[in-house]
């Protein structure tokens, strides 16, 4: 990385306003926490609204309107496009695909929903876009892919049903493309796979209570440095863990001579 400052990325998901279990003072408090951090960036992994309403919407960009990070990149998830939902999402928060890239970072944003369904997708005439903006992006930069639904199953949250529906292929663009990171969320439960030189990370919800066994709400915080990246995860009122440290790899393959090998066979 040509910038030797650390960059610190938030990420919050699964607000759900408008359902009986969203808890403002967790939204709120959280965002609190997140202005004291004073992040770079803050990422916000879909399912703003309970029903895609705009009136929810309208409450969700009041409850976020506080937060006093410059770059805040937002998507939608499967409840925000409800009812026709995206709509508002595109009138009030802009576009559902996105780019952004500075000296030390380059993130792709896509939208995962489909209207009034649960299940998702990123479709096929996506691919060249993320291709193309990672290869674009700006040598050694961390590059981070960001969407709502789950590309892996994630434990703990009974029959999968919800990894987008062309989840393998997904795989292998961001492989391809040198990803380093995937940002989800989605499913309420916080987890953390390593795939490839990847590493797939999904918050949980922010502030709703609709969880699994003694899942609490929280969110992500990430910490990149030329060399590692550190992530911890924080409880609004509660505690902050760290739940990853690594080393940076300073050259990273696209993907492994084994897995060319097999792709070039398999054509």
């Amino acid at each position: 990385m040509n910038n030797k400052k650390e960059t610190v990325i938030v990420q919050i998901s699964d607000i759900h306003v408008g359902e009986s279990q969203f808890v403002p003072s967790l939204l709120t408090r959280a965002i609190d926490e997140i202005n004291e951090v004073d992040p770079d960036i803050v990422i916000i992994t879909g399912d703003l609204t309970g029903n895609g309403f705009r009136r929810e919407y309208d409450t969700v960009k009041n409850y976020l309107d506080p937060i006093k990070c410059k770059d805040v990149i937002i998507q939608p998830g499967n409840h925000d496009s409800r009812n026709v939902g995206y709509l508002h999402f595109e009138e009030i928060f802009g576009e559902r695909y996105l780019t952004f890239n500075n000296d030390n970072i380059s993130i792709v944003a896509a939208d995962s929903s489909e209207p009034d369904l649960d299940n998702g997708q990123i479709g096929r005439e996506y691919y060249k876009y993320i291709r193309k903006n990672f290869n674009d992006s700006p040598k050694d930069s961390l590059k981070i892919f960001a969407m709502h639904h789950h590309l892996i199953p994630v434990p703990k949250t009974g029959r999968e049903r919800n990894i987008v529906n062309d989840a393998g292929d997904v795989l292998e663009v961001l492989a391809e493309s040198g990803v380093d990171l995937v940002l989800c969320g989605h499913k309420h439960v916080p987890y953390i796979w390593a795939v490839e030189d990847m590493y797939i990370l999904t918050a949980g919800t922010v502030s709703c209570l609709r969880l699994r066994g003694k899942i609490e709400p929280s969110y992500n915080i990430i910490h990149v440095r030329e060399s590692e990246i550190d992530i911890f995860r924080r409880l609004p009122f509660d505690k902050v863990e760290k739940i990853l440290g690594v080393k940076r790899k300073p050259e990273k393959k696209k993907l492994n001579d084994r897995f060319i090998k097999e792709k070039r066979e398999y054509k």
